[in-house]
């Protein structure tokens, strides 16, 4: 969702600063440096990427270096708060951007939606980049993220630069790849995916054969019941991980202590929201009776919370483990499933009353040896 950070006058102002064009104003009592620290992030937390905008990162964290500990609590705007650069997400060091030149002929890209919380992204993207680098030695692998917020907000933070799709494509044309593979780490054929087809169509011609490779999922299907051999192996990769996370031997084993293994994934209002209900189907097809597949946005609607609530509910269990159905455990599965606001899955479900305990598993997909197979697979079969 794009977003544009609009010229702000308030009356009674006392005084005034200008930032990237955008006059900002401030009431009686307001701290101009938290106030303009505030505007700035905001101004950050776009879509668009623009020439100005890793000058503005380096300001925006500038100005919050320069605010004390108290000031930076206070910091408040459209989308700016004190987590923006305080929050810890582990160390962006032992994440590998690979936007290094020197690519020869023949480039591997994996595009990623993204996340800003540094070791799932070392864990979950980079294992899944690392995965197809070890099985092509020959190929260069590098990364773009789809989601310019999230590299604004990794760039401001941490000084990462990681290239959008746009700049990834810019750098293979610099560079002279010859052969091209996109692999997209992206769940299915979504938004986003749409997204990088669209990019990718303006360079097709600047290089001499080119290949889209498959998103984890694979080919969405016509309606809920239509599921296929990706869908399986993925399925039975996430259940084998949950279940051993949870210190079951079996599925069955923690059923009968009354264990529902809930995946939370996003959700979306594009046709592909249907993977939902086909990852549902599959884990019924596979005799999987305790798991069940919602979503952040409730859509598909029967993947909602409150739908889910019930269902497990209805079918008797007493316990739940939340995880992640999504590449990457970001800020949805930290916030949206796991965080304490009253919103969130965990709280909902607690708020229910029905269960013994709600436990969350903070792990995303990528990081799962099988699933880095699955990607593996969909690389080999479209390289020329």
């Amino acid at each position: 969702m794009k977003k544009q950070l609009l010229p702000v006058l308030l009356c009674a102002a006392v005084g005034f600063s200008f930032i990237a064009g955008t006059v900002c104003a401030e009431e009686p009592g307001e701290d101009k440096a938290v106030t303009e620290a505030a505007a700035l992030i905001d101004s950050i937390y776009v879509q668009e990427w623009t020439p100005e905008t890793d000058d503005l990162c380096a300001e925006a964290k500038a100005a919050w270096n320069a605010l004390s500990d108290e000031q930076k609590e206070l910091v408040e705007g459209e989308e700016a708060d004190p987590d923006y650069f305080g929050r810890d997400t582990g160390d962006a060091l032992k994440d590998d951007p690979l936007n290094g030149d020197n690519i020869g002929e023949k480039e591997i890209l994996v595009v990623s939606f993204g996340t800003s919380f540094n070791d799932s992204r070392a864990k979950d993207i980079g294992g899944i980049e690392k995965a197809i680098q070890e099985a092509n030695p020959d190929w260069a692998v590098r990364r773009a993220f789809t989601a310019q917020i999230i590299l604004n907000h990794i760039l401001a933070r941490d000084g990462e630069k990681i290239d959008n799709i746009r700049q990834a494509l810019e750098r293979a044309v610099q560079n002279d790849v010859k052969k091209l593979v996109i692999q997209p780490t992206h769940l299915m054929h979504g938004a986003e995916y749409d997204e990088i087809m669209e990019t990718f169509e303006e360079y097709r011609d600047s290089f001499e054969t080119v290949a889209i490779a498959e998103p984890l999922l694979g080919e969405v299907g016509s309606d809920a019941f239509e599921i296929n051999e990706d869908k399986k192996a993925v399925a039975k990769a996430i259940v084998a991980e949950a279940v051993a996370d949870a210190g079951y031997e079996s599925l069955e084993q923690a059923a009968e202590d009354g264990v529902a293994f809930v995946f939370m994934g996003h959700g979306t209002a594009h046709t592909a929201k249907v993977s939902y209900s086909q990852m549902a189907t599959q884990m019924k097809d596979l005799a999987f009776e305790n798991v069940f597949i919602g979503t952040v946005e409730g859509e598909p609607e029967e993947t909602s919370c409150e739908n889910i609530i019930e269902a497990v509910k209805n079918d008797g269990y007493t316990k739940v483990i939340l995880r992640p159905l999504m590449v990457v455990a970001g800020d949805h599965a930290n916030n949206d499933m796991a965080g304490d606001d009253e919103d969130s899955w965990k709280s909902m479900f607690e708020k229910d009353g029905s269960f013994d305990s709600v436990e969350c598993q903070i792990a995303g997909l990528g990081r799962i040896p099988a699933v880095q197979e699955q990607y593996v697979s969909h690389t080999a079969a479209v390289l020329p």
